[in-house]
């Protein structure tokens, strides 16, 4: 994924020859006639006052921001989070709270804070931390679906343990669904070149107004180069997910309503005799609808509305882009080789579930 640039030595006297090329001789052995271009005036002053007012509009982004990100540190790891509200919540992405109960929490000035853990949801890897403290700088959340493929944005954060570190970049695409390594699928995350490393997890991805508008959560890995991360390609949950989410972790203490698709069977990777995936078994079943609807334990699942799931991460990415209440027709190979078609209405994905 390292994008390599090439600079050509010959360009500069291949244009020199093609515009040399494009004058004809002169009439009566008169030299030839050159063309000269005017050259365009670039005013210093008029450039120069567009870069320091994009440089003063990052020194405030920064400025506003960096008060309502946090360090998470457990006795293992350490990442990010962001104030979300003056009563002491705290966002953050369930791969940094990492199962723990209890955290350090530092604000950007330097103090700590003892943090317990209110809830989490690892379906959207995200999680609420809580602390004690007065005189908070709750960050200001955007509507991500107003993104756009280009726009400006910052990822403020801590990486690599260095407090309150700033990154710069662009939306280098948006509704992406990726997979994390515990197998956890994101369906409609942000794409940014931003260098997100380590420690920036569960930070702040903003735009040029100050608004959150993600969590920087994971980058992408290059097989190419033995799996080292590839500059340039981080991924971020979207706010609209995040204030979700955490609104509901805060006001209810779970998760009510995630929004996301849920067969309700627990499952397992079947292999063939070449050790080639070949289907998702059915170990268990955790809803009762699903049994009505006539899938049974043992039935192996081979498609997804008529599109093959070899594996079980070919399933889970299907769903992750499914709404609950859609009504999904499973393709199932049943322990004696008979084929056949399980209409299911998909349900809510249970923070017990994910």
């Amino acid at each position: 994924m390292a994008t390599h640039l090439k600079m050509a030595a010959g360009v500069v006297p291949l244009m020199a020859l093609l515009l040399a090329g494009c004058a004809g001789a002169a009439p009566n052995g008169a030299a030839p006639r050159v063309a000269r271009i005017p050259t365009p005036v670039i005013s210093k002053a008029g450039l120069s006052s567009a870069l320091l007012a994009l440089q003063a509009d990052y020194v405030q982004l920064y400025k506003e921001v960096s008060p309502s990100v946090v360090q998470i540190s457990t006795s293992q790891d350490l990442g990010s989070g962001i104030i979300f509200n003056s009563q002491g919540d705290i966002v953050t992405n369930n791969h940094v709270a990492n199962g723990f109960k209890s955290f350090t929490v530092t604000l950007s000035d330097g103090k700590n804070y003892k943090g317990t853990l209110v809830n989490n949801f690892p379906g959207d890897d995200l999680a609420v931390i809580h602390i004690n403290a007065s005189g908070l700088h709750p960050a200001t959340f955007a509507n991500s679906s107003q993104l756009q493929v280009g726009d400006i944005v910052m990822a403020i954060g801590n990486p690599l343990g260095f407090q309150s570190s700033a990154t710069d970049g662009i939306v280098s695409a948006v509704g992406r669904t990726v997979s994390e390594p515990n197998g956890v699928t994101l369906p409609d995350v942000i794409q940014t070149s931003a260098p997100i490393n380590p420690g920036n997890s569960g930070g702040a991805l903003v735009d040029l107004a100050g608004q959150v508008v993600g969590i920087p959560t994971l980058a992408a890995l290059d097989p190419q180069f033995g799996s080292a991360q590839a500059p340039g390609i981080g991924f971020a949950i979207p706010s609209n997910v995040v204030t979700s989410i955490a609104a509901q972790i805060v006001k209810y203490g779970k998760v009510v309503s995630s929004g996301r698709a849920f067969i309700g069977v627990d499952v397992e990777q079947v292999t063939n005799s070449q050790g080639q995936p070949a289907g998702v078994l059915v170990v268990k079943i955790t809803r009762a609808a699903v049994s009505r609807a006539g899938l049974k334990v043992h039935d192996v699942i081979i498609s997804i509305n008529g599109k093959a799931t070899p594996a079980v991460q070919n399933l889970t990415d299907d769903l992750a882009n499914m709404s609950p209440g859609q009504t999904v027709k499973l393709g199932i190979k049943e322990p004696n080789g008979a084929r056949t078609t399980v209409s299911i209405v998909l349900a809510n994905l249970p923070a017990s579930a994910s």
